[in-house]
């Protein structure tokens, strides 16, 4: 069972399809979080995290503010079903995939 934002499940449901699909499902290893009450790393701004609008996965091999082990092919599977991938961000969070659009 996974807690999340109800505006999160059509996305997340299409990215694990995609995953499937390409065959980049086998590198899925761990599933590390969606809905967690808590402040962004190194802020005081809560996280996306805190309404269920973004997940962690892979995370013991995409440690933050680390190099990530994620292929671009499974990241692809996430953006291309309207993520935003936390390894491309100035402070790398590999394992972190948030709503790149968020409802009204």
């Amino acid at each position: 069972r996974i807690y999340c934002n109800l505006d999160l499940i059509e996305p997340l449901t299409n990215a694990f399809k995609n995953l499937i699909k390409t065959g980049f499902v086998t590198e899925l290893k761990t599933w590390d979080g969606c809905f967690n009450i808590r402040q962004k790393k190194g802020d005081t701004s809560p996280s996306l995290h805190s309404w269920g609008l973004a997940v962690d996965v892979n995370a013991a091999w995409n440690g933050f503010n680390r190099p990530t082990s994620l292929s671009e092919g499974f990241v692809r599977c996430f953006t291309e079903a309207g993520f935003d991938w936390g390894g491309l961000w100035k402070r790398k969070d590999g394992m972190h995939f948030q709503l790149s659009k968020f409802p009204a």
